[in-house]
């Protein structure tokens, strides 16, 4: 694995580390609630569903971290196309700039990668 590949696969992991906190710990929280343009009633209607999200977010990041631990490129594979279907339908079902915070990086880990 390049160095180039293992920095943008470690940094895919750590926006979902990074999303994880924002939607276990903060959604309630002022920048949880402007993260995700909530109302506070609405956040706090929604918060297990978000801690749940949260969780899987932790999942991507593990598995991304697992990868470059190991430098298994089939494991990287793998959990770099997670997130970009996860982008992708995030960008598709919410907002778009979802596309560009997480689809993006992890097609760009996968050029690295493949590169």
């Amino acid at each position: 694995m390049s160095t180039i590949a293992m920095v943008l696969i470690v940094l895919v992991a750590l926006l979902h580390v990074y999303f994880l906190v924002l939607e276990m710990f903060l959604w309630t929280r002022p920048l949880g609630l402007k993260t995700f343009r909530n109302s506070a009633e609405k956040a706090e209607m929604t918060r297990v569903l978000a801690a749940n999200q949260g969780l899987y977010n932790g999942f991507l990041a593990a598995g991304l971290l697992w990868a470059a631990a190991t430098s298994r490129l089939d494991v990287a594979l793998f959990f770099l196309g997670c997130v970009v279907v996860a982008g992708i339908y995030g960008a598709m079902t919410f907002s778009r700039r979802i596309f560009f915070v997480q689809a993006l990086p992890a097609l760009a880990a996968i050029a690295a990668l493949l590169a």
